[in-house]
């Protein structure tokens, strides 16, 4: 059997499965769309991100990305957001980054990569940012770590920065904005503890008021 008709087979026997153990599964996904979280991950296919939350297909919005990036002009991923936040009505934002991840440690090469150089130049910036934490931590490893939890820490600022949620915020709209970082090697989810609520932790540069 060929690769690609392995994953239609696969798709035959999930879809079955699915009904046989709730007939009215696909007609309930079909009806309505109405998930409380919006996550935004790294596209690395060692993180699904329904499966690491034990959520189900229709309580999660997705958006995935080299590195878990929230970039200001990256309008695929405000888009993503602006959806989720003004239609869907999400309760809580998930900026979910993982240990160990490729783009994080592409950014700290000098060597080429591509087009994805331009992309990951934030990290860059981060890593520029906090040198002297970074350098001052001895294991590469625990460098790298360090420098995927600091990027999710930032990414949560940038996604605080946006008018979209703070014309949100400034709705009355129950809206928080979560860091958190994933273990490939023990499956557990990391909070750093940088939750944001409300654009009273921003700089006052950065707001936007209406």
């Amino acid at each position: 059997m060929q690769d690609i008709d392995k994953l239609l087979a696969n798709n035959h026997a999930w879809a079955t499965r699915m009904r046989e153990q709730d007939p009215t599964f696909f007609n309930n996904l079909v009806a309505q769309q109405s998930p409380e979280y919006l996550w935004i991950g790294c596209s690395d296919s060692r993180v699904p991100a329904n499966q690491v939350v034990g959520m189900a297909p229709g309580e999660l919005f997705v958006h995935r990305n080299v590195a878990n990036q929230v970039i200001q002009t990256d309008f695929n991923c405000l888009s993503v957001v602006q959806y989720a936040v003004e239609t869907l009505h999400v309760k809580h934002i998930l900026v979910v980054g993982h240990y160990g991840c490729g783009g994080v440690r592409a950014a700290t090469e000098s060597c080429s990569h591509g087009l994805v150089d331009h992309w990951l130049f934030p990290i860059k910036d981060i890593y520029r940012i906090h040198h002297d934490e970074l350098e001052s931590i001895g294991g590469a490893k625990e460098r790298l770590d360090r420098l995927c939890e600091l990027n999710v820490i930032e990414q949560v600022r940038n996604l605080a920065k946006t008018t979209i949620i703070q014309q949100a915020w400034d709705r009355g709209q129950e809206l928080a904005i979560h860091g958190w970082v994933y273990s490939i090697e023990d499956g557990l989810v990391r909070d750093m503890e940088v939750t944001v609520r409300d654009r009273a932790s921003l700089e006052r540069i950065y707001h936007f008021d209406e």
